[in-house]
């Protein structure tokens, strides 16, 4: 799924929310998934000069998951422990968006390459 615009944003969060409602996630769950989809989504539009969301539903046998991985091949990020501070922010935000993120999900992943872009996999299990 394309994240150019703030259109785009919208249009992920509303499928984070199909996909959370099909794999039956309570609404906290759900809410909890599309906020950090909402904040990541934005980044990539943001900072990250567009990218694109990617998604996929876990089964590990014993529990039921949403996997979603944003890419862009923006900026990056030059100081990821610093971006990683409750309350920075690099543009007019709150500051909450990756450290944010993190708090709302099960698994966390964040790479990114100054000059080369940034790629962000999170993960929700039921």
């Amino acid at each position: 799924m394309p994240l150019r615009s703030e259109e785009d944003i919208v249009a992920s969060r509303q499928k984070v929310r199909v996909l959370t409602q099909q794999l039956k996630f309570s609404l906290v769950d759900q809410t909890k998934m599309i906020t950090a989809a909402s904040e990541l989504s934005r980044n990539t539009v943001i900072h990250g000069k567009g990218g694109d969301m990617h998604w996929a539903l876990l089964d590990d046998g014993l529990r039921r998951g949403l996997r979603l991985l944003f890419e862009d091949q923006g900026p990056g990020i030059a100081d990821m422990k610093l971006a990683l501070t409750d309350g920075w922010t690099s543009g007019g935000g709150m500051g909450l968006g990756l450290p944010g993120s993190k708090r709302l999900v099960h698994e966390f992943d964040v790479q990114s390459t100054p000059g080369a872009g940034t790629r962000v996999s999170i993960v929700r299990w039921k």
